[in-house]
């Protein structure tokens, strides 16, 4: 993500002085608030797996996961490059492409199935 969209999120918070309202716990509540409001498009839909004509609401609300992720990182002091570059390469450790390649099983099931 560019930093001048992280910059852009906090100057908004900021702008508002809502900085005082953004503790982690507080964050972490609203980060599953509105994954479950994105998880709302999808509900009771006949065919889960076209998002076409829901394209504008997705964008909406995947939009409020991420901006409220860019807050709980700066909150607790983190990097959102670095944490996300450090879990793709535990992932790749957990998940290596020669067991896991069009297999969406658990990484603890994938030896078991190539033994």
């Amino acid at each position: 993500m560019k930093q001048e969209t992280i910059d852009m999120v906090l100057k908004f918070r900021d702008d508002r002085n809502w900085r005082q309202f953004h503790n982690p716990k507080d964050l972490a509540i609203s980060v599953s608030l509105e994954a479950a409001e994105l998880l709302e498009v999808f509900q009771w839909s006949a065919d889960d797996l076209i998002c076409e004509n829901k394209r504008e609401k997705i964008k909406e609300e995947l939009a409020d996961v991420v901006n409220y992720c860019i807050l709980m990182a700066d909150a607790c002091g983190l990097d959102l490059d670095e944490i996300v570059q450090a879990k793709v390469k535990r992932n790749s450790e957990k998940y290596p492409v020669e067991l896991a390649y069009g297999n969406k099983s658990k990484y603890t099931e994938l030896k078991k199935e190539k033994a």
